[in-house]
């Protein structure tokens, strides 16, 4: 089908092939045009330009976005949308005064989604997080990075991990999956962390690889959680079956992951919450992209990633919802963009970038999604009425999104 999509008020994102991710001062410049048109033939974006050279051809469907902004669809590098249940009374234990702690002791955490997850069938499991799904393309997301971690045991892990191969099978979406069993250590481990690791290692790893469920591997590299030599030992193992790190670092406390990160070449290294002088000097000039994820901070409390000391030494920065049950049961990249201009102090135009292309690079889809490119998939989103692109991230909680399209197709 051929769309041509006409007097777009500002078309957003407008990149050439090579441009791969954006880091330091480039962030705050966004190209765009005003006035503008753009073709979509099939699921490609095929042409774009100024009104006054719109094309003549016969077009199956022609949208109207006078007084419309268009940009790139969101690319959510960090999820955990695949989970049974919620963990709602957490939520009002935390408002009751419990401490984590006292939440973990009363099994609480992610145990408590782990405990959750191994009673829940396949299907179920596909039922409830189909639906998530749904709701994030309708929000704008385009491209979205998914976690097993949940089971914690082989069954468990791969389950998750199916239930996410079968979301790419029959969504449009573009899905990545990240096999993370080195999320939190099982209760019935507790005692023997190592033969964990090694079952991690020896049993779920080659099982993972054997029927192609993964593309990523994770580690929650935090103290009290795995250590930096633990998630080394992972990543290493993870690296032999072709599974490219992307890893949890800082969020409570600095302890060397970064650099362990960049050290095996991690795509990304995700939260960032806690940032030293040398975890930004590790990541400055490699190609890991560092993720933030503002809603988790604004969730717990806890501070937000130092986006404008990060960008201001030269790095890049891409934006992340971190949708889960426990810490941010929301996936609205709408509001983590709004949330990244209020409280880390990032301009619109440094959000837009970090949601959109670096974002796509995060999951190794800079080549095909994140930008208005002449090839790219048409995956978009068309506002309603808007003043400019700034209004998206100013009007915090109201959805400005009129129309999605992903892969050529209105959602």
């Amino acid at each position: 089908m051929k769309v041509l999509i006409k007097y777009i008020k500002e078309l957003l994102q407008i990149r050439t092939k090579d441009t791969l991710f954006i880091k330091g001062a480039e962030m705050k410049e966004l190209p765009l045009l005003k006035n503008a048109y753009l073709v979509i033939e099939n699921d490609i974006i095929d042409d774009f330009g100024f009104m006054e050279n719109c094309p003549n051809d016969k077009f199956e469907l022609i949208i109207d976005a006078t007084n419309k902004t268009v940009l790139p669809a969101w690319c959510d590098a960090h999820t955990h949308i695949v989970y049974a249940g919620n963990r709602v009374q957490e939520f009002v234990d935390k408002i009751n005064g419990l401490s984590y702690e006292e939440i973990a002791n009363r099994g609480g955490g992610i145990l408590n989604s782990a405990q959750k997850l191994n009673e829940t069938n396949e299907e179920q499991l596909y039922q409830e997080s189909k639906k998530r799904l749904e709701e994030l393309m309708k929000l704008g997301t385009g491209a979205i990075e998914i976690k097993s971690g949940y089971g914690l045991s082989t069954a468990g892990e791969l389950k998750m991990l199916r239930v996410i191969k079968q979301l790419k099978k029959n969504y449009p979406v573009a899905i990545k999956a990240t096999f993370l069993g080195a999320h939190a250590l099982p209760s019935n481990y507790k005692s023997n962390k190592e033969a964990y690791l090694n079952l991690i290692i020896d049993e779920m790893l080659p099982l993972v690889a054997s029927e192609n469920l993964a593309d990523f591997i994770d580690v929650f590299c935090e103290s009290g959680y795995f250590t930096v030599k633990e998630t080394e030992q992972i990543m290493k193992a993870g690296l032999k079956y072709g599974l490219i790190p992307k890893i949890h670092v800082n969020q409570f406390t600095s302890i060397g992951g970064i650099k362990a990160s960049v050290n095996h070449n991690a795509l990304s290294v995700d939260h960032l919450e806690e940032m030293t002088d040398d975890d930004i000097v590790a990541l400055q000039n490699t190609k890991t992209m560092p993720i933030a994820l503002p809603t988790c901070s604004y969730y717990l409390g806890i501070p937000y990633t130092p986006a404008r000391k990060m960008l201001e030494a030269g790095l890049p920065l891409a934006l992340a919802s971190d949708y889960n049950p426990g810490s941010t049961p929301s996936g609205n990249m709408n509001f983590v963009v709004s949330t990244a201009c209020i409280k880390m102090k990032m301009t619109p135009e440094e959000a837009i970038n970090a949601a959109t292309l670096n974002g796509a690079y995060a999951m190794g889809l800079e080549k095909t999604h994140g930008s208005i490119t002449i090839g790219k998939k048409a995956n978009l989103i068309i506002t309603k009425e808007i003043p400019n692109y700034a209004y998206l991230p100013y009007a915090f909680g109201t959805n400005n999104i009129d129309t999605v399209i992903i892969n050529g197709e209105i959602i």
